[in-house]
């Protein structure tokens, strides 16, 4: 069983940065992967970023590429999303996720077992 937390959000300007963390329970954080996901106001949750266990191999969203970076660090049980250049589409709730079995990095909502309670980021035009 992983526990997650995010903190990081809040709300800025558009053009601005944010970075969200997600703090993890438990021993084996390191063989998790990890995701990052987002939700707005009636709409699906969408895959935001990923990232491999060893932190080697990291996945993005076509929507974020270039403007995000998603980093962990295993000695700290913890992930985080640096998010620049951000724009009022960015506003929603954020997720971190944890993914317990799959082979390689996934996009997909039902892939990841463990889920946080999720941090608000809004951003103002």
């Amino acid at each position: 069983q992983v526990q997650l937390v995010e903190s990081g959000g809040g709300l800025v300007q558009a053009g601005g940065s944010l970075r969200l963390s997600c703090a993890a329970s438990g021993r084996t954080f390191s063989s998790y992967k990890m995701g990052w996901f987002r939700q707005a106001p009636g709409k699906e949750r969408e895959f935001v970023a990923a990232i491999s266990g060893s932190g080697y191999f990291t996945s993005y969203g076509d929507s974020v590429k270039g403007r995000f970076t998603v980093s962990r660090d295993n000695a700290k049980n913890t992930v985080y999303l640096q998010m620049n250049s951000l724009k009022p589409e960015d506003t929603g709730v954020y997720y971190c996720a944890a993914d317990r079995a799959s082979q390689n990095l996934r996009v997909g909502v039902p892939s990841y077992d463990y889920w946080g309670q999720g941090t608000q980021v809004s951003v103002s035009s």
